[in-house]
């Protein structure tokens, strides 16, 4: 029996998709720690395993320049720890400093 190129072709594309249908679905890996120049949030894991997450935070901002607002704590299982980056107020003594952790 001879197949057409084109029927292969069709039959390869249905064996591909039935094999990714068969695949498990994964969700998307999140780092414990992510942030930007405005901000960025820490796995509340790292808060129960004893990680100085203010310190985490005090340096990242520092790389831009910015001091640390902590704006929210989601505490439960994946849940996460939301801070913010702003700039210094004008006329402040205070400046961002890195942490030695």
């Amino acid at each position: 029996m001879r197949f057409a190129p084109r029927a292969m072709f069709a039959m390869s594309g249905l064996a591909l998709i039935g094999l990714a249908a068969a695949a498990p679905a994964q969700a998307d890996w999140v780092p414990p720690f992510k942030g930007n120049d405005t901000g960025g949030i820490i796995a509340y894991s790292l808060y129960q395993q004893g990680a100085d997450i203010k310190a985490m935070a005090v340096d990242h901002c520092a790389r831009y320049d910015k001091v640390v607002k902590l704006t929210g704590v989601d505490a439960q299982y994946g849940g996460y720890i939301s801070f913010a980056c702003v700039w210094v107020p004008p006329g402040s003594a205070s400046r961002p400093l890195r942490a030695a952790y």
